[in-house]
């Protein structure tokens, strides 16, 4: 059987990038979490925000860690397996690419090592700087990385001169039209996956009675924000689908499983989508309800799948399912959230054990959430590398055999489960064995008297409220 070097390098890249994925959007949102609990205790000082801190730096240099060697190899693939691609873009990719170094990787890996080292040996100021300057860092990434991804969806300030992407406007190509959304949808990504990370460690911890005044200071910090953050994300995650409406149509269309063009579409709710067949099996659809929420009108039009050629089309079925997954994980977000909001106003959030335990096993799920965000955005983009401008086929190097991409594929995988296994084992370890035990001694927390949660006015430190089980 002769293997195909296109499909092989298309898994190989997708595999690299999902794996990729999860580490920076854990690190962004947990740089400006750390950065918060920096701030609050430079304003006020206290041991137990300090060690909570401390606790949070080691897992975000664990992670950090790991983001970084998995996103080494993906730039490596642009030259291995994409050396036409790399070619015709260069003009673009390299500066962009270089800014992203230089005004954000260094950045971090200098203030990286004074926020882990230097607590006390630089003054409080600088520590509290060097946090910040970690957490503008991760932010300064991603603008960069995102802006060369979302060139890729909605090319602009470019023309395509003898196979040769020729910049005819910076400003147009780096701030291209679909880059505030994806930009503004993926800080909000960060923020519900640290939030929702640091969530289900505290809730852990207070299911077990441990480490109880830190777990319930972060707890209350992050169902605040969370609370702001997944309905938030719901709002932006529409205004990015009309974005995506307006310049790539048949990604929409692959979203939805809209097969036909038509006023009033449909919002299907259940289908399979049988790209052979052109149309879905057991579908489960709402009238009207599709255009509503695409065109803000009833009866307004959708383009769908079949106005264009079957080799233009994404794959249907991995875009449609991936979309619902997504959306369904960010819908039981802002339920879990607000109910836990409401618990905490009432005073009964830590004596919830069911809603702990459910905020507990919540952790795999942001991650679950982006790797199928960036499915929809990445293969609903097929068959284009750069959208209507120049296909995935044309982009593969013309050396590259299948024997040759399917031994680094299996190399990768080797190498990021040993990578991603270490690293789990030693974040396993850190979160076991907990803070340090100053200001977290049990005989501590059981003498102080009991009293019901205050409201918001805590000021994130409420050292007497009832820990979950009490």
């Amino acid at each position: 059987m002769e293997l195909d070097p296109l499909l092989l390098s298309r898994i190989q890249f997708a595999f690299v990038v999902s794996f990729h994925a999860i580490f920076p959007v854990f690190t962004i949102g947990l740089a400006a979490y750390i950065a918060v609990l920096e701030a609050l205790n430079y304003h006020r000082p206290d041991p137990v925000r300090e060690k909570l801190s401390h606790f949070w730096i080691k897992i975000f240099a664990l992670v950090f860690g790991m983001g970084v060697v998995s996103g080494i190899v993906m730039a490596f693939q642009f030259g291995t397996n994409w050396s036409n691609f790399s070619y015709a873009a260069s003009n673009f990719m390299g500066p962009v690419l270089s800014y992203e170094v230089v005004t954000a990787f260094f950045l971090e890996a200098t203030f990286l090592g004074i926020l882990l080292f230097g607590r006390d040996r630089v003054p409080r100021g600088v520590h509290l700087l060097a946090a910040c300057m970690v957490a503008l860092g991760t932010f300064i990434s991603s603008f960069w990385i995102l802006s060369a991804n979302s060139w890729f969806h909605t090319p602009a300030g470019v023309e395509l001169v003898d196979g040769h992407f020729q910049v005819t406007s910076w400003l147009q190509a780096i701030f291209n039209p679909s880059l505030p959304y994806r930009f503004a949808h993926m800080a909000l990504a960060s923020f519900i996956t640290g939030g929702f990370v640091v969530a289900a460690v505290s809730s852990w911890y207070l299911l077990r009675g441990r480490n109880r005044r830190s777990s319930r200071m972060a707890l209350k910090m992050t169902v605040i924000m969370l609370a702001v953050a997944t309905p938030l994300q719901l709002v932006v995650g529409d205004m990015h689908g009309l974005n995506t409406l307006e310049h790539q149509p048949i990604k929409v269309a692959a979203m939805e499983g809209h097969w036909e063009t038509k006023k009033g579409a449909p919002l299907v709710l259940f289908g399979l989508p049988d790209g052979s067949a052109e149309e879905n099996h057991f579908e489960i659809a709402i009238p009207y309800l599709g255009s509503l929420i695409l065109t803000h009108s009833l009866d307004g039009e959708v383009q769908g799948l079949k106005s264009v050629p079957a080799e233009d089309r994404p794959p249907v079925a991995v875009v449609f399912w991936s979309f619902r997954i997504m959306v369904a994980i960010g819908v039981l977000f802002i339920l879990l959230s607000w109910t836990s909001l409401v618990q905490m106003l009432r005073g009964k959030l830590f004596e919830s054990r069911r809603l702990l335990k459910a905020l507990s096993w919540a952790y795999p799920l942001p991650f679950v959430a982006v790797i199928a965000g960036w499915f929809v955005t990445e293969i609903g983009r097929q068959p284009w590398v750069v959208y209507g401008m120049m296909r995935v086929s044309e982009a593969v190097t013309p050396s590259l055999s299948g024997g040759m991409a399917l031994a680094t594929l299996v190399g990768y995988i080797a190498v990021y489960a040993v990578v991603f296994g270490a690293g789990v084992y030693y974040m396993r370890r850190v979160i076991l064995d907990g803070l340090d035990p100053i200001g977290e001694s049990r005989e501590s927390d059981s003498a102080r008297p009991k009293r019901p949660l205050s409201a918001l006015n805590t000021g994130f430190d409420d050292d007497n409220a009832q820990p979950a089980g009490s």
